[in-house]
């Protein structure tokens, strides 16, 4: 390593940290608390509704008022752990986030629920981008980061999918309320580690004061937005309201850019977006998870109604696609990350994952799980593994100690904007495909087992005809990572965060250097 890379502020030295391991554990612990909440409460939903009494047209609130506040405040939360410095936002993070799951599973009013769920939102922004960006300062050497980002991008790709698991098994086992429950003792446990074992870098602080024009404009502008597309999926796209929330959060966000460019102090300095690498990363992921999120929903619709598992069988049912990640981004994409640019993993792992989409396309009522669901499975889950590795970790290389909290935020935000699209888009094609098949073909039916046959075939339709468009999200996400992604290997030199950046052999080629560092 360089003198000026030991030098620099923010830096550990390969042995300079032996508690970075141990952290590790308490990060991913929490990164898989926040990725588990954003599915294990939609097994849960329909035991809450009926024990607190929540209306079907007040029910969509248990999801939406956590996606909103989380989506809406992701932003301002990297800010605060850049200017706190990222292990306090950690702790405080965790402690909120336990209460309000207290809070929730001691809900005696849908309300209260409603509220509970949206402070664990704002608790979770405030807690993803400060773990992510505590990996981004802790661990610098190339091979060390690697094998970290490998864990993180593991967890945040096949959480959701646990979430299904354990779910299904504390709803028909124990009681729903153990889904809000279960996060305490996730919560308390990371916090302690973290406050006993992370030291964080000194001199990566943005002490700056708060951009407050930045965090209204954004804010307001990221709630429109993803409750635009919420009202989208239930009231449809022609509806005045969610026609409005698409022009005002137009209208916000253009407001923000312009803010940002014009302030001293941004909330989001666009150094951090406008960087190719960055910005290709940020745009790939946030399609990607458009794909991911539509799958998650119809196939969990297909092996309940169509194929009538069990939430518990349906949650196992998904444990190839978890194993597919983990492999992926453990093993394929941690040992290739110092070996290959970044785009030769993440263009193929994006290609070999619509491949898996595409045998979804050919879904039928009598599919059997083994020829049709479980490969496609599998090679979802290693090309996401495999895309999503080397991403997270490139996503935040390079940026300055004073930007990791909101570049990680970015992160967050592109799949958070991304799962919202892709929920209401992909399920708007599916009502559209299943209403005109069943139109088509109801009339032929003479009987009422036949009327019910044509309904399950025309939601199978409805489906597939989604997957379609899912399977041509991932591709285009493969091709905006080849157009964009031109970084070398991106684990291949030791991040300063200073302004430079050194490769490991003390000689700098075209191939080995990663993310340019941005001058202030």
């Amino acid at each position: 390593m360089s003198q000026a890379a030991a030098k620099a502020p923010g830096v550990l030295e390969k042995s300079g940290d032996a508690n970075r391991w141990k952290a590790l554990v308490f990060i991913a612990l929490a990164q898989l608390m926040v990725v588990l909440d954003a599915t294990i409460v939609n097994i849960a939903l329909p035991s809450a509704q009926t024990d607190l009494g929540i209306s079907d047209g007040n029910r969509q609130w248990v999801v939406t008022a956590y996606a909103l506040a989380f989506g809406g405040l992701l932003l301002f939360g990297g800010r605060i752990a850049d200017l706190w410095g990222r292990k306090r936002a950690f702790v405080v993070g965790l402690t909120g986030f336990a209460a309000a799951s207290a809070l929730g599973g001691a809900a005696t009013t849908g309300a209260m629920m409603f509220g509970a769920r949206a402070l664990q939102g704002a608790f979770g922004a405030l807690l993803a981008p400060a773990a992510l960006s505590l990996l981004a300062v802790m661990f610098t050497d190339a091979k060390e980061r690697a094998k970290a980002f490998g864990i993180y991008g593991a967890i945040a790709g096949g959480g959701g999918a646990v979430g299904f698991i354990l779910g299904g098994v504390l709803t028909e086992y124990l009681d729903w309320r153990w889904t809000f429950f279960v996060n305490i003792p996730f919560a308390v446990i990371a916090a302690l580690g973290a406050y006993f074992v992370i030291r964080e870098p000194e001199g990566g602080r943005n002490r700056n004061p708060l951009d407050i024009p930045g965090v209204l404009l954004s804010t307001l502008g990221l709630v429109s937005l993803v409750y635009g597309f919420t009202r989208a999926e239930s009231d449809g796209w022609g509806d005045t309201t969610t026609v409005s929330l698409f022009v005002a959060s137009a209208a916000l966000l253009v407001a923000f850019v312009v803010t940002e460019a014009k302030v001293k102090a941004p909330l989001l300095p666009l150094r951090v977006v406008t960087d190719r690498n960055r910005g290709g990363i940020y745009l790939s992921l946030g399609v990607a998870i458009i794909a991911m999120f539509g799958t998650f929903l119809f196939l969990t619709y297909y092996l309940q109604v169509i194929k009538g598992y069990s939430p518990i069988k349906t949650g196992f049912a998904f444990l190839p696609m978890i194993t597919g990640m983990m492999i992926g981004s453990t093993q394929i994409g941690t040992r290739l990350m110092t070996r290959v640019p970044a785009r030769a993993l993440m263009g193929p792992g994006f290609v070999v994952a619509a491949s898996g989409m595409f045998l979804l396309t050919r879904l039928e009522i009598g599919s059997s799980y083994a020829s049709t669901v479980l490969p496609s499975m599998v090679l979802l889950g290693l090309g996401m593994g495999t895309a999503f590795m080397p991403a997270m970790s490139l996503a935040t290389l390079g940026v300055e100690p004073r930007d990791a909290g909101v570049a990680s935020a970015m992160v967050n935000t592109s799949q958070q904007v991304g799962g919202a699209i892709g929920t209401a888009l992909l399920n708007t094609i599916a009502a559209s495909a299943t209403t005109s098949y069943i139109k088509d073909h109801i009339a032929a039916a003479t009987s009422k087992s036949q009327a019910q046959l044509v309904q399950m075939q025309g939601a199978v339709h409805g489906y597939t005809n989604a997957i379609w468009f899912a399977v041509g999200m991932l591709v285009l996400a493969a091709v905006v990572v080849v157009t964009f992604v031109n970084a070398g290997r991106p684990g291949s030199t030791t991040v300063t965060g200073s302004g430079s950046a050194s490769s490991e052999g003390g000689e700098e080629t075209e191939d080995q250097v990663a993310v340019p560092v941005i001058a202030h």
